[in-house]
């Protein structure tokens, strides 16, 4: 007993400090095995099949035992073809689905089958009742953002988590943009986001300026604070008429509180020195004006330390939280403009009410570099509440170019309003696959004005399924809840739907009313037994059919067929030699020429004559060093026929295209 105390005493002191965990139990092979065999039994089925030739090796086929707890799999009708652990031999089906499950991950399409509703739940039982469509429950519901909508990349966050339940409130209509932030990072304060930002301008002397905002307590330097029109307006407003003192430069600052510390000096030297050492500034307001470098006895003040000056703003803006005002603060002691994309619309909305013009303009290079899908809705409406024209100018040519090809696919569509939509579908510039996808557009955007709570962009057959199931009574436009979508439809080129599947779509959804659906009807006949004359069509601009393309990977060249009243066109690009050029054209088609499919050979209305009067448009887009540039032949008419010569339109070429190019064509087919 003796000796095991004094070997205890030489034991190493335990250090509280520190925490070692203990590892984790291994988990006993015959838990594993069962799950080893779950992830490879396709592979395992799959050996000694014909194309493989190999035999399974015994310890593979009796690597798991058959217990009554892990129970091998068995052949049950359309489900588990593939047997574990044996072989499949010559089980075609069973080999087919293996193989799949082992190729095949979760793309695109499967999402979406995964998150659909149910079918059957998308019938409307009650003719009576207005619809109301379902959502799952096991259906993530995703919300974005917390209190604060935003996160910066420079210091570690942690907002409120990805998904939540709680309903997200839109700010003055302008839709936060969405962010995830892991839920393990440390979070970020107000406060250690402005001290990021002020502490890498080293100052002589600590704060003089006290800014009560948003119920928190910044410290300000009072030079920096003349950058912003508003805070140094209220600086001069709060300044007191007395006399100011200030030392000359930071030599004697430190010389006099030497002399007041030491007890060798008398208080008269005190006096005399401190006297010396100090400079007098009667009228504070002409000290403003005048333009002072950091060096300037202004600056280098211990006095202001004492005299701190206090000054209150109130921002009554839902957009600005704490975040963006602590981020705007700081742009105030550096001159290049640090802002994340995910904070430009608070700061914006901040530098707005501060005056702050140079971090305006720096919030606004930022907002026209980074519109994409998931930014232009907010950055339209923060531009156009906080007066930045060229912002909103940027966000309407983008949505003219990408309204179809982009934000018609996302979620974000739905925070589009509904005067930028019209605008957009009014503009000359629109880019579109064809008529009907804008129709499409539209009706996915009014789908999800209806269904606010739908958080996945629903497929097409959930948004025919919705509208199939409204009351039959009356077409949506006509009902009460849906007459303000009326303008919407009426920009539309309804006379350019010429599919009958696509007519049929439209009918089935039943928006418009059916007068609309016979004046289209009777147009199509009208034209068809008009050899394809369109006399109730004599605005160009406003009644052209349009068809495009977007020119943007390999091969060099892209070529459609467009069909029109028994006329049948191929409108082309082609890459010249010349890099970043192409050439671009339409040409008609004979009823024999190889281009057209078997259906349209076949099934497809052709006219005999030999000639048609065409009043066409090539309009060519794309984005050159951050500016958008437009090319356009302009209303031109020729009369095509079906030799060499003159079944080919005027070549278009233009240089120095940068991909992706939108290629519009715009057709009509005049009197003749």
């Amino acid at each position: 007993m003796m000796a095991e105390a004094k070997t205890m005493t030489y034991l190493p002191p335990k250090l509280h400090t520190s925490y070692y965990p203990t590892f984790p139990p291994k988990p006993s092979e015959d838990s594993l095995s069962y799950i080893r065999s779950v992830l490879t039994a396709p592979t395992t089925a799959l050996m000694g099949v014909v194309v493989d030739g190999r035999k399974p090796e015994r310890e593979v086929i009796v690597r798991h035992a058959v217990t009554p707890r892990c129970r091998v799999r068995k052949m049950v009708g359309g489900t588990n073809r593939w047997r574990l652990p044996e072989s499949l031999g010559s089980d075609l089906l069973g080999s087919s689905q293996a193989l799949r499950a082992i190729n095949l991950p979760y793309n695109e399409s499967m999402v979406h089958i995964l998150t659909a509703e149910n079918p059957h739940q998308s019938i409307n039982l009650d003719m009576e009742k207005p619809y109301k469509f379902p959502l799952a429950d096991m259906r993530p519901r995703t919300t974005t953002g917390g209190d604060r909508p935003v996160a910066s990349s420079m210091l570690p966050q942690c907002p409120s988590p990805p998904y939540s339940a709680q309903p997200k409130p839109k700010y003055a209509g302008i839709p936060p943009i969405p962010t995830f932030v892991p839920s393990r990072a440390r979070p970020a304060k107000p406060m250690d986001v402005f001290h990021y930002h002020s502490k890498r301008t080293t100052y002589p002397t600590g704060p003089d300026v006290l800014l009560h905002c948003a119920g928190m307590d910044w410290e300000l330097h009072r030079p920096f604070l003349q950058k912003s029109e508003t805070l140094s307006s209220l600086l001069n407003y709060a300044d007191n008429p007395c006399p100011r003192y200030y030392y000359k430069n930071k030599a004697s600052e430190t010389l006099d509180n030497y002399i007041n510390r030491s007890h060798i000096y008398s208080n008269e030297y005190r006096e005399i020195s401190s006297r010396l050492n100090k400079v007098e500034v009667k009228d504070e307001a002409e000290l403003g004006k005048e333009r002072r470098g950091l060096d300037h006895p202004a600056h280098t003040s211990a006095r202001c330390m004492a005299n701190m000056t206090v000054i209150t703003l109130d921002l009554k803006d839902p957009v600005i939280t704490k975040h963006s005002i602590a981020v705007a603060l700081g742009n105030l002691y550096h001159d290049e403009t640090e802002v994340e994309v995910v904070d430009v619309v608070g700061v914006l909305a901040v530098a707005y009410h501060l005056k702050f013009k140079h971090l305006e303009n720096g919030c606004a290079r930022i907002m026209m570099r980074s519109i994409r899908s998931r930014t232009v809705c907010s950055f339209y409406q923060a531009a156009v509440k906080y007066k930045q024209h060229e912002v909103a100018t940027s966000c309407e040519r983008w949505l003219e170019c990408n309204l179809i090809p982009q934000l018609s696919t996302q979620i974000q569509l739905r925070d589009l309003p509904m005067d930028v939509l019209q605008k957009i579908l009014k503009s000359s510039r629109l880019f579109t696959f064809n008529e009907y996808s804008l129709y499409k557009v539209l009706a996915y955007w009014v789908f999800l004005q209806m269904n606010p709570q739908i958080q996945l962009m629903p497929s097409h057959s959930s948004v025919l399924a919705y509208f199939n199931s409204l009351p039959k009574n009356s077409s949506l436009l006509e009902r009460e809840e849906g007459q303000a979508y009326a303008p919407l439809f009426q920009t539309l080129r309804l006379h350019g739907i010429i599919d009958s599947s696509h007519i049929q779509d439209i009918q089935q959804m039943n928006i418009l009313p059916q007068s609309w659906i016979v004046h289209i009807l009777a147009q199509h006949y009208q034209a068809l037994h008009g050899g394809g004359d369109m006399t109730l069509m004599t605005n160009f601009n406003a009644a052209a059919i349009r068809q495009g393309f977007i020119v943007d990977d390999e091969p060099p060249y892209h070529s459609e067929v467009f069909s029109l009243h028994g006329f049948h066109f191929e409108i082309k690009a082609v890459r010249t030699s010349k890099r970043g050029t192409y050439s671009f054209y339409m040409q008609r088609l004979k009823p024999t020429d190889p281009t057209l499919t078997f259906r349209q050979c076949e099934r497809a209305t052709f006219s005999m004559r030999p000639d048609r009067d065409v009043k066409y448009k090539i309009m060519v887009q794309t984005v050159h060093d951050g500016e958008q540039e437009l090319y356009t032949t302009g209303p031109l008419t020729q009369r095509f026929g079906l030799g060499d010569k003159t079944s080919r339109s005027e070549v278009m070429t233009v240089d120095n295209l940068v991909k992706p190019i939108f290629v519009s064509f715009a057709l009509i087919f005049p009197p003749s």
